[in-house]
């Protein structure tokens, strides 16, 4: 792991685990009532300041902090648009089966990949600790699971685009220019027989 990466990760660790020191809260807006204020918004005396944690302008943490819910969302480094695609369609597999994941959010916040949602029940449910072990390692998984998508795709690309040049005759074209005319000679040689050449010839008057 580069050492960018570790710092980046442990200043999330550490953030996030002071940032989940959440408890149970009734809304002050409707009896009976107990909602994320990180969500709802009811009470913004309850909410703190957002803190944006960063790797570089691709690599981001943005985590949301009320006195009973944290919201966080990680923006995945997409250095390509092959790696914005496989991002978008993993992202979007794991939040259609948000439920298995528990506090995974079914849609994320603008500008970021992928989103949880961490109440006061959950703090009560389950450890801490585990709660933030499971954000980290899902950061470190997620880059290498595109990564590696991104290679398999790339070596299916190269083997289809080897088999296909070997049935496509392979066309060179050549372009010649003189004072008064263009010359425009094609050249197509096919790949199965390369004794066959066929030759196209035509000349362009200005």
């Amino acid at each position: 792991m580069a050492n960018s990466l570790r710092l980046y990760l442990q200043c999330v660790r550490s953030t996030l685990t002071a940032a989940l020191c959440i408890q149970d809260f009734a809304s002050q807006v409707a009896e009976r009532h107990n909602k994320p204020e990180i969500e709802a918004k009811t009470s913004f005396e309850t909410i703190l300041n957002p803190l944006l944690i960063s790797r570089n302008e691709n690599e981001q943490v943005l985590i949301e902090s009320s006195i009973n819910s944290v919201r966080v969302s990680i923006r995945i480094k997409q250095a390509d648009d092959i790696e914005h695609i496989l991002a978008h369609k993993f992202t979007q597999f794991l939040m259609g089966r948000a439920e298995a994941f528990v506090i995974l959010r079914r849609k994320p916040v603008k500008g970021y990949g992928i989103s949880f949602l961490i109440t006061n029940k959950h703090t009560e449910a389950m450890l801490k600790h585990k709660i933030v072990d499971f954000i980290i390692q899902f950061m470190e998984d997620v880059d290498a699971e595109i990564n590696e998508i991104k290679l398999f795709l790339n070596g299916r690309a190269r083997y289809v685009a080897e088999n296909y040049l070997l049935q496509v005759p392979f066309l060179l074209l050549y372009i010649s220019n003189t004072q008064s005319s263009t010359s425009l000679q094609l050249s197509l040689t096919f790949g199965n027989s390369g004794n066959i050449q066929t030759q196209i010839i035509s000349i362009l008057q200005n």
